[in-house]
């Protein structure tokens, strides 16, 4: 699915997939190669999306109703797919934007150093 410079971060990731699409997609339309160069740069090259997990992630959430795509053409190479997100879409970006922010706080608080007081 991702391709991490360590591989316990992918097992961090497992499950993201949709909300980091969606997140890159909410600035505006982009084509497959360019969700993943995307999510890459902003990752400084931490996260590198295969292709053989994006598209058919791409298809199934356009088949979920989260992104509408259109094929634009080019007066070189091949027409490209642009995928956007739908109002739905945007409501699942808030929703697991809380989702994680709730989840990255309970982790936090559990990974903090603790003072072992009282404990034999």
């Amino acid at each position: 699915m991702v391709r991490t410079v360590d591989k316990r971060d992918s097992e961090l990731l497992r499950g993201t997939l949709a909300s980091l699409v969606l997140a890159t997609l909410e600035a505006g339309a982009l084509y497959g190669y360019d969700i993943a160069r995307e999510i890459r740069a902003r990752t400084d090259g931490i996260l590198h999306l295969k292709e053989g997990s994006l598209y058919p992630a791409l298809h199934s959430m356009e088949a979920d109703g989260l992104l509408t795509s259109k094929w634009v053409p080019r007066d070189k190479g091949p027409n490209r797919k642009y995928y956007g997100l739908t109002r739905k879409g945007k409501r699942l970006l808030r929703a697991e934007r809380a989702r994680w922010q709730r989840f990255r706080d309970a982790v936090d608080v559990v990974l903090q150093p603790h003072p072992a007081e009282g404990r034999p």
